[in-house]
């Protein structure tokens, strides 16, 4: 073979093919070895992906893509990428990828079930391997009608599907302790000597405002008080929304001596507002939220909250989506962690 023949067949890009023959492996054995997936010792694994390395191999999910296939790639489906509850699940999910090899995608929903069906369409159409909704399900079934459907005909062709929360969606799910979590906040102001408390509530067509709001009425029930007469005012998971939801309660419930904000992003904008009309935090209104963003702890005073595990639920859920599907939908059920901090003490007699 002349030198130019053997400098081209240099420059030709390793293939799946060579790598399977140099590791001594099947080609279907090389291909899972790469992906990550189940069916693979996690010495024989290695030893082909450091053949790989070795030959310089690079996958190739356009040419998967185009031979009919998916690829190693994973959407993420959040309501708001900004969000720092999202962007930890993210971290969670990204850390899961890169170890199996795979890269992710996220689609932008912005709290709306309709931009759920669009995003999966597009992830359909793009042939992403599994799908992760992190967005909380609805409290009316009806409104995951369109979203069930694209998901169902997502997993015929072969797509696999895990969310995180509450939905009423044939899927594997990760399930965060919203209702433990509400109902240990709660208990935590009634041990306080609490009577008068008001929820700073997210939008209540979501299954996460309402477990966690069913956490904090169980909490009152069982201190012999009546959950019907707890104050809620719904508004938007935002820190303008938390600063909404304190204009109505000062004006609806001016008694409310504790404010339970249901995530973090509102606590800051209540506290915020609260101390814009010179009511100091928790001397006069003591305030919790829900999540334990990194932002809740640097809080002036820094924030009383529920802790998720955030970055584990990503990670729960990625691993769930690469194994194969079961007959039944699984579930992993995660705890929650009371996190007493600055904003919460005793209500003034």
């Amino acid at each position: 073979m002349g030198r130019e023949a053997q400098d081209q067949r240099r420059r030709v890009a390793p293939r799946l093919l060579d790598v399977a023959e140099r590791a001594g492996v099947s080609l279907a054995t090389a291909s899972r070895a790469l992906s990550g997936s189940e069916g693979v010792s996690q010495v024989l694994a290695e030893h082909v992906r450091s053949v790989a390395e070795e030959m310089g191999y690079v996958a190739n999910p356009h040419a998967r893509t185009l031979a009919g296939g998916t690829t190693s790639v994973a959407g993420l489906l959040v309501y708001e990428v900004g969000d720092p509850y999202f962007a930890e699940i993210a971290n969670g999910v990204v850390g899961v990828a890169a170890k199996h090899g795979w890269s992710v995608q996220v689609g932008h929903t912005e709290r709306r079930a309709s931009a759920e069906a669009v995003q999966i369409r597009l992830m359909r159409a793009q042939r992403v391997g599994v799908i992760v909704m992190a967005g909380s399900g609805y409290v009316d079934p009806a409104m995951e009608a369109e979203t069930a459907r694209e998901l169902r005909t997502y997993e015929e062709g072969g797509g696999r599907v895990v969310v995180v929360g509450r939905h009423h969606l044939p899927a594997d799910a990760v399930l965060p302790d919203n209702v433990g979590g509400g109902q240990a906040v709660a208990e935590h102001l009634l041990d306080l000597g609490h009577r008068h408390l008001a929820v700073a509530a997210g939008p209540e067509h979501l299954t996460t405002t309402d477990d966690r709001l069913s956490g904090i009425r169980a909490a009152l029930a069982a201190a012999g008080l009546d959950p019907a007469g707890l104050a809620v005012v719904h508004a938007s998971f935002t820190r303008e929304g938390g600063r909404d939801a304190v204009r109505r309660i000062l004006a609806e419930h001016p008694a409310t001596t504790a404010i339970l904000a249901l995530n973090d992003a509102m606590a800051t904008g209540v506290v915020s507002a609260l101390r814009e009309r010179g009511i100091s935090v928790p001397q006069d209104v003591s305030v919790t939220g829900f999540d334990d963003i990194q932002v809740a702890q640097d809080l002036a005073p820094a924030l009383t909250t529920v802790r998720l595990p955030m970055s584990e639920m990503g990670s729960a859920a990625l691993e769930l989506a690469l194994r194969p599907p079961a007959a039944r939908p699984r579930r992993r059920r995660l705890g929650s962690e009371l996190v007493v901090r600055d904003s919460t003490a005793a209500p003034r007699r």
